[in-house]
């Protein structure tokens, strides 16, 4: 299975990577009825911080993310649920489905891809700060230099403005 079908599927809500229980079902092959029941009957493994009801709110400003809508696959009075990475590989326990462990196999993969992209970009991110820093550091060190040029070519020029004033002064006394 392609992991970059599975990336489509994942959004962040309250700041962490989940899927949502229709998208799923799709990929398990079930219906989202199904899945949700099997999480009810086994809710014990299935804590806050794997799995959550998003409210109307989270549906609202982010639903433009999802392709399908709620009503499609719940009707309109219920909440998608959200999984978590850890809720998603504890589903494989609970769907003892060879589909679901394939399935369970190729989503773990894609959110291990997203940790390495996530830390890719920190790493490069860092890079370009430190290299920021050096170049600042480096035209700092050159603006001090420029600076001591301009004064010392400053110095000359009002020696050379005083000599001119000098030779050029009016003299008194014998020619």
């Amino acid at each position: 299975m392609k992991t970059h079908a599975f990336q489509t599927k994942i959004y962040e809500i309250r700041g962490v990577k989940v899927m949502l229980d229709f998208d799923l079902a799709t990929l398990y092959e079930v219906e989202t009825k199904v899945l949700n029941q099997a999480v009810k009957r086994n809710i014990i493994r299935f804590p806050e911080d794997f799995m959550f009801q998003i409210t109307l709110a989270e549906w609202d400003r982010n639903s433009s993310q999802f392709v399908t809508s709620s009503t499609k696959h719940r009707g309109a009075t219920y909440l998608p649920y959200a999984f978590t990475e850890q809720g998603i590989a504890m589903l494989s326990s609970v769907l003892r489905s060879e589909k679901a462990a394939l399935v369970n196999i190729a989503i773990m993969r894609t959110f291990v891809e997203i940790r390495k992209t996530i830390a890719l970009e920190s790493s490069l991110s860092q890079q370009i700060m430190e290299l920021k820093s050096n170049l600042e550091d480096r035209l700092s060190e050159h603006d001090v230099q420029l600076m001591e040029i301009y004064t010392v070519m400053e110095q000359f020029l009002d020696e050379k403005q005083e000599r001119t004033n000098w030779e050029n002064r009016k003299r008194l006394g014998y020619k």
